[in-house]
């Protein structure tokens, strides 16, 4: 059973950018890299014809397994997003109660999760802990270190 992923705009456009990729570009490439290994002879001693088609395999399989999840991808609808609590697409500024370390996250869909750009996932600790959460409460995170208290600063949509 398959399960439904949920996307921004700009994670959709991305997961279709890629797949398009795949099947234009380097499934064509690897049925090239194929006939070139089985002009090179033999094919039950041509260990290049073999890697290729392994190669080739490989390629499938993902490009598989992607139409699937973009088959099962649904678009968040930004317009009917509650602003007052911390829900997906949500931008939250907390503040670390040990540290007093201020952070600002965008809380998105697993797939879209990037922490280098500050977009974190609903399903990690973090993400799952500040859901529903409103300005001024506190939120307790149990992480492998042990327990985090943040505060919810601010909650805004883009």
């Amino acid at each position: 059973m398959s399960t439904v992923s949920y996307y921004t705009a700009e994670g959709l456009k991305k997961l279709r950018e890629e797949l398009d990729y795949l099947k234009s570009v380097m499934r064509p490439k690897a049925s090239a890299d194929i006939a070139e290994a089985r002009d090179k002879g033999d094919l039950s001693e041509n260990a290049e014809y073999d890697a290729a088609k392994e190669a080739q395999g490989m390629l499938e399989m993902r490009i598989a397994k992607m139409e699937e999840v973009h088959s099962n991808a649904r678009l968040i609808d930004e317009t009917h997003l509650d602003v007052s609590k911390v829900l997906v697409l949500s931008n939250v500024k907390i503040k670390n109660q040990t540290n007093g370390m201020e952070m600002t996250y965008t809380l998105v869909a697993e797939s879209e999760a990037d922490l280098k750009t500050g977009k974190i996932s609903v399903t990690s600790p973090i993400g799952k802990g500040l859901l529903g959460k409103s300005v001024g409460e506190f939120a307790e995170i149990t992480v492998p270190n042990g327990v985090l208290k943040f505060e919810i600063l601010e909650i805004s949509r883009d």
